[in-house]
């Protein structure tokens, strides 16, 4: 998760410049827009990454020749690897780094027992390159080289770019989970830079999530918004959730207490997610199963003389599996170990909404 969000990121020259009326101002205003990549993708903060868990590093190239680094957390037994959902993050908040997401990713392997896939955008971390929107959108395009159905996560601007990627490549996804998403980055900018408000036309990074929801028609969809988000007004999330018309399920959950940075420590977050993986995702794989077997159970009885002939066809798998394959192999071959925050995951829950949940 980020450590700072976009209030605390503009530089305190641009500030001061604004602050004036007149050529002053537009002078302002022309700087900023110069210089909007380096405002709204501050990748400078690096660290150390802390996890209990272990994880494989490897190295993608994108279309455009920039190699990025990523995580690839996956269950230690095989069988549960080929069954378990693939979370794909790092679809990190904009001020964040690798070891940010790591609290999350950590209880996705560890407590739900999901493979996770952990992407750093060109200009973060030890990723090559300078972060752009078209180039973060090339970015993600890398994960599709996974032979995995995957399950697309993100947070904050992380959450434009995973519903960017879904809408894009639906077939390549059986669900997406958005926490704390704005609309767009224009529809963004009078709340947290409210000097902008009157020059948003000049903001060229767009991410327009109001637009690519709507471009998601059959994948589940779950929307984790935080109510007291002091970033990202709680009624972007509820716009993207009516805006959403995907012929699956959608669901909303929203934690009462949950802040830009805290919503996914707050009750309620893992049981809500657990819930859709469990009764959303492995539930639709199963009916897509079934729905195949049926078809395929049609198409093997072949009458003759009116008499039912067995073809010697009638094997089918329960339920669909997903191997997790990379089609890069690991430069280095190694494995680390290390320490994360603890994230508390609640153990009692049931079939009924929490309270919230739409």
């Amino acid at each position: 998760m980020g450590d700072s969000g976009l209030r605390v990121i503009v530089p305190s020259w641009v500030s001061y410049v604004l602050s004036f009326n007149g050529p002053a101002g537009l002078a302002g205003a022309a700087l900023l827009y110069v210089y909007q990549c380096d405002i709204i993708y501050p990748s400078a903060f690096r660290k150390d990454h802390e996890a209990n868990m272990e994880y494989t590093e490897t190295t993608l190239t994108t279309k455009d020749n920039i190699k990025l680094h990523t995580y690839t957390m996956i269950l230690a037994n095989e069988d549960e690897t080929r069954a378990a959902p693939t979370i794909c993050t790092s679809i990190q908040a904009n001020a964040g780094n690798m070891g940010h997401p790591l609290p999350i990713a950590g209880a996705y392997h560890q407590k739900l027992k999901c493979n996770v896939v952990m992407l750093s955008y060109r200009g973060y971390d030890l990723s090559e390159g300078k972060p752009s929107e078209k180039g973060i959108r090339i970015d993600a395009q890398t994960l599709l080289e996974y032979d995995t159905r995957l399950i697309a996560y993100g947070q904050s601007i992380g959450g434009a770019v995973a519903i960017d990627i879904v809408s894009h490549y639906e077939e390549a996804f059986s669900g997406l989970i958005v926490e704390n998403t704005f609309l767009s980055l224009p529809n963004l900018i009078p709340h947290v830079m409210p000097m902008l408000k009157y020059v948003t036309f000049l903001c060229h990074q767009q991410w327009p999530s109001e637009v690519n929801i709507k471009r998601i028609v059959k994948t589940p969809v779950l929307f984790l918004s935080g109510s007291r988000d002091e970033l990202i007004p709680p009624s972007h999330m509820e716009k993207l959730y009516e805006e959403c018309d995907t012929q699956k399920t959608k669901d909303f959950h929203q934690l009462s207490n949950g802040m830009y940075k805290d919503t996914y420590v707050q009750p309620g977050y893992f049981t809500a997610t657990r819930e859709f993986l469990e009764q959303r995702m492995l539930k639709v794989e199963r009916r897509t199963d079934e729905n195949r077997e049926k078809a395929e159970d049609t198409t093997e009885q072949v009458r003759v003389d009116g008499k039912l002939v067995d073809t010697g066809n009638s094997q089918h798998s329960s339920l669909e599996t997903y191997p997790l394959v990379s089609g890069v192999a690991d430069e280095e071959g190694m494995t680390h170990s290390f320490q994360v925050e603890e994230i508390e995951l609640d153990e009692e829950y049931t079939s009924a909404p929490q309270a919230g949940e739409r």
